[in-house]
């Protein structure tokens, strides 16, 4: 009875908000598709043949690997970069954040695809991998997924890790659990846009519930709401130019190319709001700053859009200041999505981070 007087007042809320809001809503929409279409990029076609890696608890991940070209060690990257790769090869390994997947990667792949050694999967429950047991839907078991895929797919060599979001944390469960891999297994780490704690999780909520369910509601009410997850995801579906309008503007700083946005809001679409709910308490009881130094065995590269609503740029500033020796990249007016908007900064930083780490060698 609760859960379906929770919809009903949902479907109520929409039906008074958007008959005073949707002019608006329609011409934000209307702006962001007349927006230049810039570069167009082929987001979701990077693709390597998929490997399965069993979590501790039955859970399948779907794991992508990039190997290097064989004349890698000589060729000149791209985009003008100063790479150059040694024995052993280094391993580079991409974690998602909430409610993506592993395509978000799309311009750090395109950069580093034939030069250096990658590997992307989708986080529990998001993308091409499996659900998550009930329970286990924790930043914690991620840490435990992640040396998974790295006993999996990189037992040799360096690594080096970088998250987004979510998947920042997920290094720093790492870190707290297994100390002993940074300055050893662990060579280098990204953090980017992420925190580790004191985050306030209403705001990651958005554009991944209808907005106008009203911030507070949608706070008190997710588990709740949870229940019943297909009636929320069919009112997701609903409001579409909402959701299209939220992304926008949570996700990016910047009038980003329309196809930027689309590609981002079609990751947080596919993500069922049970997923969404599993994974929502964690954030709110995220407490592992005790755990970031251990970072500073390792060079770490901070990075973070000034104009970053959901993980804002001071939690980067406070993981800068407790990871000694970090460097700290701040993308005036970018978005949350920064690996998108700034994708050009953001692989510059990390080709100084892999240098730095030694993974790689200078030309």
């Amino acid at each position: 009875m609760r859960l379906r007087t929770h919809l009903i007042g949902a479907t109520a809320t929409a039906a008074g908000i958007a008959a005073g809001a949707g002019v608006g809503i329609a011409r934000q929409r209307r702006a962001i598709a007349r927006r230049s279409p810039g570069d167009t990029p082929a987001f979701g076609s990077l693709r390597s043949e998929p490997v399965t890696v069993v979590a501790d608890d039955g859970t399948p991940l779907h794991v992508e690997v990039d190997e290097p070209d064989a004349d890698a060690a000589t060729r000149a990257p791209r985009s003008g970069g100063r790479l150059r790769r040694r024995r052993p090869p280094v391993t580079v390994v991409f974690c998602h954040g909430y409610a993506l997947n592993l395509d978000c990667w799309h311009f750090q792949r395109e950069h580093y695809r034939g030069r250096v050694r990658t590997v992307f999967y989708d986080q529990r429950s998001h993308g091409r991998s499996g659900r998550s047991p009930l329970g286990n839907a924790t930043i914690e078991q991620l840490g435990r997924d992640l040396l998974t895929v790295l006993d999996a797919v990189a037992p040799e060599g360096p690594v080096v890790l970088v998250g987004h979001s979510m998947g920042g944390m997920t290094i720093v469960a790492l870190a707290e659990e297994h100390p002993e891999l940074f300055g050893d297994r662990v060579v280098g780490t990204a953090l980017i846009s992420t925190t580790a704690g004191g985050l306030d999780p209403s705001r990651i909520l958005f554009p991944m519930v209808p907005t106008w369910a009203g911030a507070g509601m949608v706070h008190r009410g997710v588990s709740t709401l949870a229940r019943g997850h297909r009636a929320v995801d069919g009112l997701r579906k609903l409001g579409r130019n909402v959701a299209l309008v939220a992304t926008d503007e949570l996700a990016f700083g910047d009038a980003v190319p329309v196809s930027y946005v689309e590609f981002v809001d079609r990751m947080l679409s596919a993500t069922p709001f049970e997923v969404v709910a599993e994974f929502f308490p964690g954030f709110g009881t995220l407490d592992k700053f005790h755990a970031v130094g251990v970072l500073s065995k390792v060079p770490t590269a901070v990075i973070c859009g000034t104009a970053d609503r959901l993980t804002s740029i001071g939690h980067s500033r406070k993981l800068h200041a407790w990871v000694d020796g970090s460097t700290l990249l701040e993308c005036h007016g970018a978005g949350h999505l920064v690996i998108l908007e700034r994708y050009d900064e953001v692989n510059g930083e990390l080709d100084r981070m892999l240098e730095a780490s030694g993974a790689v060698e200078p030309r």
